[in-house]
């Protein structure tokens, strides 16, 4: 319901409805809508995390894996399964302040790991915002790139990481 409406398209008669459970089964869980998007957005960085190596893992490892958990090696259609990813992201983000500081302080540790990578830290930097745009773009179709394009845009964040060891 995400992926097709958007946050506003979450009431949560639809999304009980959808589920095939009652809607106080669903309140049982989630007491409120912001409730239920921040459940989303914990399972979607539960997710994430899980595609990231542990701390003290080989140098370059998290920023590589940042790249790797984000932009595949070669171009999907729109709306594939990381589209899917970025979309239910930004929606529970519209859950309100305090869905949206939870996602900030994740971010800030996800930054903190990519500083102290073993790279220049411009680099990973520099890589994260990359990938960052990279999916955003995906999103709002803001001329994101594809076919070799994309590979070639891919390899060069790769190449960054290489180089930065």
């Amino acid at each position: 319901m995400l992926v097709s409406g958007g946050a506003d398209a979450i009431r949560l008669d639809a999304v009980a409805a959808q589920a095939e459970v009652s809607k106080g089964g669903l309140l049982h869980h989630f007491r409120s809508k912001q409730a239920l998007l921040q459940g989303v957005l914990d399972r979607q960085v539960e997710r994430f995390q899980a595609a990231l190596p542990p701390p003290g893992s080989q140098p370059g490892a998290f920023t590589r894996a940042w790249l790797d958990a984000t932009i595949p090696d070669t171009d999907v259609p729109a709306r594939a399964h990381t589209d899917r990813v970025a979309v239910a992201l930004l929606a529970a983000l519209s859950g309100g302040p305090h869905v949206l500081e939870a996602f900030r302080r994740r971010y800030e540790a996800w930054q903190d790991r990519l500083a102290d990578d073993g790279l220049d830290p411009s680099t990973a930097y520099l890589v994260r915002l990359a990938v960052d745009g990279w999916w955003m773009a995906r999103l709002l179709d803001l001329a994101p790139p594809h076919d070799d394009l994309h590979r070639q845009v891919r390899a060069r964040l790769a190449s960054m990481i290489q180089e930065g060891l």
